[in-house]
């Protein structure tokens, strides 16, 4: 990579005129970040798609811009470019005080006493799923774990049971994220197959969500969506409703799924931490179900759902917009820049995990914990804006996994690939073979 020649802009790739660095980020966004992180140091600068960004890759700086000045940043015009038309108002998409208020109403639903009240209908939800399993089958198993989310978070979340309509709303939520993914689109009204894709994908999921808008609207509750219908007024509206159950739809299962998906990959290639992991299992749960209240017991459970995450972290990047003047390292950040962090880069920083492209779950003491940057690890994100619904995402990932890993291992096919959008998405099926054990 040639730097640039700018003294008031951190160094990075010059990439070529007009079109700067696009096609190199597109082509391996992985690749792209983690060679720009350490080739030019943790403040860099490049080019996509007409956009100048600023990528950090020092934890301090990241914590400067999640936590400490996280006034001076919003998620900004990128990141509405690829979700506002799906999300609109929801919580992802939303600023200000309007995200505040909305923050404020569902926040009581992921309190900890709730989360008792879930723990059983996410055991119902992979039962189900382990019902349709047979020995020495193949399976997409991340298309398994994304229906089995997408359930999950409508069963806990909306108390509504959307078994005969999963796959539709799996398929939409994959079109968004497909669209998501792709740094420049034709214009909207051109009627290319991806455009058709996204806007039927679109009217997929606002159907859905009227439906349970008008559900909720009728029998009530005490949900997530009765929650938000009984606080109308001039900031929560009925559109916003509906924008926030799409958002969770999305959010609240894809990266629980793709952890899931990982996690078991990790395990079905990994001997030796499976077998741990299973011994665990086999002397806390002797073959039952596991249980909220078994979660303390299952130390290593936890800590491979963590390595998992740091390895492969479903959110990959996040992006920022600066609305004032910030100064980032020696940098000087000026308003309206776009800037990027990235738990790919920072979780497998070698300065601050040994053999970081291991997996190894035993990291995870909490002396290590202790021992690592505040955003040396950061797979939910930071600050006020930090993942609404990260407990509950741990909660369904360990009882999700423990009830799978006890009786069942995998054998992947084939190595990973990815297809980096929003979240860090496999490039096509992740087949496995699935074992029952003995």
């Amino acid at each position: 990579m040639a730097t640039t020649n700018h003294t008031d802009t951190p160094p990075g790739p010059s990439g070529y005129p007009i079109v700067g660095s696009t096609f190199e980020f597109a082509d391996d966004r992985l690749r792209f970040v983690t060679d720009t992180a350490e080739e030019y140091g943790p403040v860099a600068s490049f080019e996509v798609a007409g956009t100048t960004i600023y990528q950090i890759s020092d934890p301090e700086l990241v914590e400067q811009v999640l936590v400490q000045n996280n006034q001076s940043y919003i998620k900004g015009e990128l990141f509405q470019e690829a979700l506002g038309d799906a999300l609109g108002e929801g919580l992802l998409t939303s600023e200000g005080s309007a995200w505040r208020d909305q923050r404020h109403r569902v926040q009581p639903a992921f309190h900890p006493q709730m989360l008792e009240a879930y723990s059983e209908q996410m055991t119902d939800g992979i039962e189900r799923l382990l019902d349709s399993w047979s020995d020495g089958e193949t399976r997409n198993v991340h298309e398994d774990m994304m229906h089995l989310t997408v359930e999950i978070a409508a069963d806990a979340l909306f108390d509504v049971d959307i078994r005969d309509e999963q796959a539709a709303i799996s398929d939409a939520l994959e079109a968004v994220m497909d669209y998501a993914e792709r740094p420049y689109h034709a214009p909207d009204w051109v009627p290319t197959p991806e455009n058709r894709r996204y806007r039927d994908a679109l009217e997929t999921l606002d159907d859905v969500a009227d439906r349970i808008v008008e559900k909720h609207e009728a029998d009530g509750g005490d949900d997530v969506v009765s929650m938000l219908l009984a606080a109308q007024g001039e900031d929560i509206t009925r559109e916003r409703v509906r924008d926030e159950i799409v958002t969770i739809l999305l959010a609240g299962h894809e990266t629980t799924a793709l952890t899931l998906t990982y996690a078991l990959y990790l395990l079905g290639r990994n001997a030796e931490q499976r077998e741990r992991l299973q011994a665990e299992l086999d002397d806390v749960l002797g073959g039952r179900l596991p249980t909220m209240g078994d979660l303390d017991d299952l130390p290593y459970t936890e800590q491979t759902i963590k390595e998992s995450m740091r390895r492969y972290p479903p959110v990959w990047e996040l992006v920022r917009e600066a609305t004032e003047p910030d100064t980032l390292g020696d940098y000087e950040i000026p308003a309206g820049t776009t800037v990027t962090m990235h738990p790919w880069v920072i979780h497998h920083d070698d300065r601050i995990y040994d053999e970081p492209l291991s997996f190894r779950p035993e990291r995870w003491s909490g002396e290590f914990e202790r021992s690592i940057p505040k955003f040396g690890y950061f797979p939910f994100g930071g600050g006020p804006r930090r993942c609404i619904g990260d407990r509950f995402a741990m909660l369904e990932a360990r009882l999700v996994l423990a009830t799978v890993a006890q009786d069942w291992t995998v054998e992947p096919h084939d190595d990973l690939s990815f297809a980096p959008s929003i979240t860090l998405r496999p490039d096509g099926p992740v087949e496995m073979t699935v074992h029952r054990r003995d």
